[in-house]
């Protein structure tokens, strides 16, 4: 895209103070402003003067669940089935790995923190080893997916290139970099970061689809033949990817979606539950569920609202072709967005002053007709790193780690 090109593609969407500063950049620093403008979606900026009318949730109701006991009165045909997809090459996965880790005091993308006490043990490297598991068991590679960020793609590439991929066939791994979305100004002008760069952030987790398929990926996914994918969050290194039972349970049910979940500790928990509304399937965030939702129990005394979402699903494919992309909506997100001002001096503000554009996969799973809760033992397979100390933290995790037999 040249200057004239970038000017009347800025003009269309009103978008012109983007080149406010274009004459006192040097050759480099224009590309570089012309190649964002280019791989920007300005559409965005429009959502600004949709109706933002208060979104009502309808009806809720309970969804059951496949339970651990369930699991395991099928267990072998679910294992039986799930090998035979994995060693066929019908099932990938892909890694949402954007984020990087600076709530655990870490400079550097998250899956680069080591967690290891007495000996080096990467995030990244305790997910590979769980892929591994399987791997071992069948003898057949996934094709794993890998989504970073433009701020942490090459120092990720590189990592895994220094670790030799953490004896994972670099084969069956690719990158590719998460679609990034305008900041905008309350009255719908796009922020500049700098003189030379328009002030972004990632589409959120919901846009890993999207993502994967402006990189290309998802002609690969299905020239290699691949009919169910999961999605899986960086930070939880406990979780188990892609495992025959899992698998297994996911093709045989026919589901768009099959979610890992895990009972509630308590009422208060923080954790989205899985549910029905409307009578499809439905994630409501711990922030909207009701006290009366919270605390209901049934005839056994257990909570009736009580599966958990651990953000590990599986997706077939044809759900994702079929609605994924188009249907998603984009949330507009309130955030303290460092901007230059009209004088070209920096601004970090103290209080939010933009709206980021995000998609989450809650909204995936409310796309889909059918959703298989698959519940997991929370203590074999969950242990979030959120925080340096506390709940969810490095010291929960690395407790639990050693509880399953992780040297760390």
């Amino acid at each position: 895209m040249n200057y004239t090109e970038a000017l009347a593609l800025l003009e269309k969407y009103s978008q012109t103070q983007v080149l406010k500063y274009y004459d006192e950049l040097d050759t480099e620093g224009k590309e570089r402003l012309l190649r964002q403008i280019e791989s920007l979606d300005w559409t965005l900026p429009s959502l600004l003067n949709r109706d933002e009318e208060e979104i009502k949730r309808g009806k809720l109701e309970p969804l059951g669940a496949l339970t651990v006991s369930d699991i395991e009165n099928r267990l072998e045909e679910f294992e039986n089935a799930g090998i035979e997809a994995l060693k066929a090459g019908k099932v990938g996965a892909v890694l949402l790995a954007g984020g990087q880790g600076t709530r655990l005091g870490h400079d550097g993308p998250k899956g680069t923190y080591c967690i290891g006490v007495n000996r080096e043990l990467y995030i990244f490297e305790c997910l590979i080893n769980n892929m591994m598991k399987v791997v071992n068991r069948t003898g057949c590679f996934m094709h794993l997916y890998i989504m970073t960020s433009e701020i942490n793609n090459d120092i990720t590439v590189n990592f895994f290139k220094e670790h030799d991929y953490f004896g994972y066939d670099p084969e069956y791994i690719h990158f590719f970099v998460q679609e990034m979305a305008p900041a905008v100004s309350y009255d719908g002008k796009v922020l500049l970061e700098a003189k030379d760069r328009i002030a972004i952030s990632p589409n959120g987790n919901g846009g890993w689809y999207r993502s994967l398929k402006l990189a290309g990926l998802v002609e690969h996914i299905k020239e290699v033949g691949i009919t169910h994918i999961s999605t899986f969050a960086v930070d939880n290194v406990l979780q188990q990817i892609n495992d025959p039972a899992f698998v297994g349970a996911s093709v045989l049910s026919g589901a768009d979606c099959c979610a890992k979940v895990i009972r509630k500790n308590h009422p208060e928990e923080k954790i989205g539950v899985l549910c029905l509304e409307d009578g499809h399937p439905s994630i409501v965030e711990y922030y909207e569920i009701t006290e009366e939702m919270k605390t209901l129990r049934d005839e056994a005394g257990e909570l009736v609202y009580t599966f958990g979402v651990i953000l590990n699903y599986m997706f077939s494919i044809d759900f994702l072709e079929r609605t994924a992309e188009n249907g998603l909506v984009f949330h507009l997100v309130n955030k303290k967005v460092p901007y230059i001002d009209e004088n070209g001096n920096k601004v970090s503000p103290s209080e939010p002053n933009a709206i980021k554009f995000e998609q989450l996969v809650l909204d995936m799973v409310h796309l889909t007709n059918t959703c298989l809760a698959y519940e997991i033992v929370r203590e074999k397979e969950f242990a979030p790193v959120k925080n340096p100390t506390g709940v969810d933290s490095v010291e929960s995790a690395r407790e639990l780690l050693i509880k399953n037999g992780v040297e760390i």
